[in-house]
């Protein structure tokens, strides 16, 4: 397990999207979730696509597209992307046909996310999320060279929602070694502690999406 001592609080606030997904969110919610990322000092804050458009100065905004489960046909996530980006959006967290990807059916994976990436061209950040905990390894390696043949800028452990689970050291250490840093590796899904959350950002992860982002950061030296 890695040491959170050896990370400040600010170094992980500096790469968390701080997370409001839940189906029952309202306007209140997100605008309660936008004043505690302030306070937090985080990277962004992540959103339905519904809640757009968010007023956050300061911080960037993210959503999500064929979310949660990814069996959404690839014209429409374009199509919900496009207009998340015409709303505000600067970053965009789209999840794979996960059943897809498991059949081995990886062009089709590819041409989803192509889709995707070519509906939002250059005006927003692409996160891809793999669902990694259920995923067998090989599965995970070729998902993440599709994706990057693809012209994503992230790979992305999970939605959070799926019951395989959420993120771990292995995965996140796996998908790492695969795009050798030529892309972003976002990590999310079950990290609730500030000890979670240092393992896997030594094991490469350059991003963290948190819900409990404040129980996590307190637990980092200030």
């Amino acid at each position: 397990m890695a040491d959170s001592a050896s990370l400040s609080r600010a170094e992980v606030a500096a790469v968390i999207d701080h997370t409001l997904l839940a189906p029952e969110a309202t306007l209140a919610d997100v605008a309660a979730l936008v004043d505690e990322a302030r306070a937090l000092g985080v990277y962004a804050i992540c959103v339905s696509p519904s809640m757009l458009p968010v007023r956050a100065p300061g911080l960037v905004l993210a959503t999500v597209a064929g979310f949660p489960s990814g069996k959404h046909h690839s014209l429409v996530k374009g199509a919900e992307a496009r207009l998340a980006v015409d709303q505000g959006a600067a970053e965009v967290d789209m999840v794979i046909d996960v059943g897809a990807a498991l059949a081995g059916e990886y062009n089709a994976v590819l041409a989803d996310i192509v889709t995707v990436r070519e509906a939002i061209a250059d005006r927003a950040v692409l996160k891809v999320i793999i669902e990694s905990a259920a995923l067998p390894d090989d599965a995970i390696v070729e998902v993440c060279r599709v994706a990057e043949r693809a012209g994503a800028d992230f790979v992305k452990t999970s939605t959070g929602f799926h019951p395989a689970g959420g993120a771990s050291a292995h995965a996140v250490r796996l998908m790492a070694e695969t795009v050798g840093g030529r892309l972003g590796i976002k990590a999310s899904g079950g990290i609730r502690t500030a000890e979670a959350a240092a393992e896997l950002i030594a094991a490469g992860a350059t991003r963290l999406g948190l819900s409990k982002s404040r129980a996590v950061l307190e637990g980092f030296p200030a």
